[in-house]
């Protein structure tokens, strides 16, 4: 999908969604060019670096003794700032590896109402990578912009962007968030409720990557929530709770759906939260124009209806919703003077 290394021509200003579970690179003139999970797995006696994105990721659960795979970002946010940027770095280089003197812009997305502290360790990242110019961009604003909704006019727009470690509901008008809510409960919680629901209710013991196949596979499967008259099955394999074995099950659709029952309703209780105090003239906008949904957890099976069902106002689904945000903040460095006022400019050491 992605080719590298770029031409000179289009290197000079990047765009970054640093996700919880899987970070995207925009160039310039380019486009999305690259997409690997956030994850690195390192030694642990001497902290050397091994593997990092896809690679990394393929080690989760069969690494030996002494070798530890993480995810440096917490829930939209750095939690281990050196890890962090050696991912990065490796990333960047990876893009520039034949321009290596080159020193980009960086727009990197943040989660909205995030610290002074967090945007400050967001941005040391970058200039720890090499950066010139580092911009922040809050990702509610910047998924409204990828999914192609008018975020300057005198109107509002209600978007949800549920990402790998956190969903965010904002309404958004004159180019500014007017109210936001955001949860933890968003994709990786969402594989984790699939652990604890065939452990508990099945008796079977598997791993976060076999509870994230079972989500994309439920997604994949015509995105129906409703009972269509087919029988959906799923397998799992993993380990038997009492006899220690290696086993594998069969699960419906239905199974899969009341694990994620509740994880699905927290999600619809915060864009109620936020149509409550959103002011009547805005919510007037929204009734017309109804709820967006962005981010990679907006594929999950007949999650739109729920939530519509719900809300009593129409929801929609972006156009690859995976890459709103990172198509948002492209086209923030595509069109500079248009959308430099919601780009946070920052500085090294403040």
């Amino acid at each position: 999908m992605f080719n590298f290394p770029i031409s000179f021509a289009f290197s000079r200003n990047i765009g970054i969604d640093l996700g919880t579970s899987t970070t995207l690179i925009y160039v310039k003139g380019q486009g999305v060019i690259l997409e690997e999970p956030s994850i690195v797995a390192y030694q642990k006696n001497d902290n050397r670096v091994l593997k990092v994105g896809k690679e990394a990721k393929s080690m989760i659960g069969r690494t030996p003794r002494g070798v530890y795979t993480i995810r440096p970002l917490q829930y939209g946010v750095i939690a281990n700032f050196e890890v962090t940027a050696e991912m990065l770095r490796y990333f960047i280089k990876k893009i520039f590896s034949r321009y290596q003197f080159i020193k980009p812009s960086i727009t990197i997305c943040v989660p909205s109402g995030v610290s002074e502290v967090e945007k400050r360790a967001v941005s040391e990242v970058a200039y720890e990578c090499g950066s010139r110019r580092v911009f922040l961009i809050e990702e509610p604003i910047a998924a409204a912009i990828g999914a192609g909704l008018p975020t300057f006019e005198p109107m509002g727009n209600l978007i949800l962007d549920i990402g790998g470690g956190t969903s965010e509901v904002a309404v958004i008008s004159l180019g500014g968030i007017v109210v936001s809510e955001i949860t933890k409960v968003a994709g990786d919680y969402l594989n984790q409720q699939i652990v604890k629901y065939l452990k508990e209710q099945r008796g079977l013991f598997i791993g976060d990557l076999t509870a994230e196949d079972l989500k994309i596979a439920l997604s994949k499967r015509g995105r129906q929530f409703d009972d269509d008259g087919e029988e959906d099955v799923f397998e799992a394999r993993g380990r038997d709770r009492l006899t220690g074995l290696p086993v594998k099950i069969e699960l419906t659709k239905d199974e899969l759906k009341e694990a994620l029952y509740s994880s699905v309703e927290t999600i619809a209780n915060i864009v109620k939260m936020v149509l409550e105090k959103t002011p009547p003239e805005l919510i007037s906008d929204i009734i017309n124009k109804g709820l967006i949904m962005t981010g990679g957890g907006a594929l999950l099976a007949d999650l739109d209806k729920f939530i519509q069902e719900q809300i009593q106002i129409p929801v929609f689904v972006s156009k690859d919703p995976q890459y709103c945000v990172v198509k948002g903040t492209g086209e923030a460095l595509e069109n500079f003077d248009r959308y430099n006022r919601v780009l946070m400019k920052t500085y090294r050491g403040k």
